[in-house]
């Protein structure tokens, strides 16, 4: 189809000028480059729904108390490794006032964005026992994180989950780690891409298995709270964020601030590591280290060698976030719920034309409206249909990059697209079912 809202010709040079011959392929960043290109070109808007970039400003509180770190002269000062005080305590309240969990402040450290966070887990952690392989990560997933582990080295094993939930997980996951090969699991929940969430009795069973099996869980909660079924916005109050830490203390915790505080830009995020596992030894880690303590090995060995502390006077903002939420002054998930609500409009006018919802389902309950959502239109692989969806003004990322087994499905972001884009997207998806709709 050459008569396209966006220039057939001119999306073809740029596609082919950035060797995008498939942009199913493509990562995130190369898929923002290329469309940064046409818009420039051609002056079309395109509904961005690539990147996962909070699209709400940053709250007041961190910015006034960042002006005022900046202002008492803390850049001139380096950070302790171990991050400051202050936003260790604040983090240590924070996980147990909405996880109900018990972390000494010791073991919650600010890290360069979660990013950091799981850059070093996995570079320490991967390292406790000589005979272990690496990590299994249980897609669908953020494609990055397979590339810190193939940067390092290290090896990886995945399956998609959505075949396995509930108590279907237990054997799956037990076939992995019954190798002997399985150092750490990493997910996220809510999920990226899927927006999936575990449930409880999942969680259980995946901590009951690393218990059973020495092996350390990464959960990855960079969309903490955002499941907007419930509502986990009272400090010290149930319903908690669920969390596989109610079943195992073989855990690190990894939180951003990028999404739940729209703080993205300064690359501050927390990794929060269980009281046992801080303490734990593991002789092994003295082929790396100085130390065999994993938490001296992770702070003193990896971190160090990183970036030698997080910036300083973002650990300021985070920390009168934190103190303003812990307070019960300030309800971060109120503002956040924007997402769900353009989720849900976004979905209708996905399926009135004639696309489909891939993962739909947690268990046996229709899933969340958040952050993102997954879609697909018949007779299209996932690559297929972004490639297409580009002609029309539409950005998005194919699920093949993400470890996800359903090959037909695109992942979309809600954060970026504003309200007054909806007519524009009605348009383009009529055009695009329009114009497909007999293939």
């Amino acid at each position: 189809m050459k008569n396209t809202p966006v220039d057939y010709e001119i999306v073809t040079k740029n596609l082919k000028g950035h060797n995008l011959h498939n942009t199913g392929s493509a990562s995130i960043r190369e898929i923002k480059k290329v469309v940064d290109a046409i818009e420039d070109e051609t002056g079309v808007k395109y509904i961005r729904m690539e990147m996962g970039i909070p699209g709400l400003p940053p709250t007041s509180i961190a910015i006034e108390a960042e002006k005022k770190a900046l202002d008492a002269g803390v850049p001139a000062i380096y950070p302790d490794i171990f991050g400051i005080r202050p936003l260790k305590e604040e983090i240590s309240r924070f996980v147990k006032l909405f996880l109900d969990i018990d972390v000494s402040p010791e073991g919650c450290i600010p890290t360069v964005g979660s990013m950091q966070g799981s850059f070093a887990a996995f570079m320490t952690l991967n390292r406790m026992y000589k005979e272990r392989e690496g990590t299994l990560f249980l897609d669908p997933g953020f494609p990055v994180h397979k590339q810190q582990i193939t940067v390092m080295g290290q090896g990886f094993m995945a399956f998609d989950v959505y075949d396995y939930r509930g108590e279907k997980i237990r054997d799956k996951l037990e076939s992995y780690m019954e190798t002997g090969k399985v150092s750490t699991i990493l997910y996220s929940n809510p999920n990226n891409p899927s927006w999936i969430c575990f449930t409880d009795r999942e969680l259980r069973i995946i901590g009951e298995l690393a218990n059973k099996y020495n092996v350390i869980v990464m959960e990855d909660l960079a969309y903490f709270g955002m499941d907007f079924r419930k509502d986990y916005s009272v400090p010290g109050e149930p319903p908690f964020q669920p969390t596989v830490a109610k079943y195992t203390d073989n855990y690190v915790l990894l939180i951003s601030s990028s999404k739940v505080f729209s703080y993205a830009g300064q690359r501050i995020g927390m990794m929060v590591i269980s009281n046992k596992l801080f303490e734990t030894k593991a002789p092994d880690l003295l082929r790396y280290y100085k130390f065999d303590n994993v938490g001296k090995a992770m702070i003193f060995g990896t971190l160090y060698s990183l970036s030698s502390g997080t910036s300083h006077t973002p650990q300021y903002a985070l920390a009168a976030v934190l103190k303003a939420v812990n307070d019960g002054e300030y309800n971060f998930l109120e503002v956040l719920k924007e997402y769900g609500h353009k989720a849900r409009i976004m979905k209708k006018l996905f399926i009135h034309n004639g696309f489909k919802i891939v993962y739909d389902k947690d268990e046996d309950s229709p899933i969340a409206d958040g952050f993102y959502f997954t879609f697909s239109y018949p007779g299209f692989t996932g690559e297929e249909l972004l490639q297409e969806l580009i002609y029309y003004g539409i950005s998005a990322i194919a699920l093949t990059i993400t470890g996800s087994e359903r090959l037909e499905g695109v992942r979309a972001c809600v954060s970026l697209v504003k309200r007054e884009q909806f007519d524009d997207l009605e348009h383009r998806l009529k055009r695009f079912h329009e114009d497909h709709s007999e293939r």
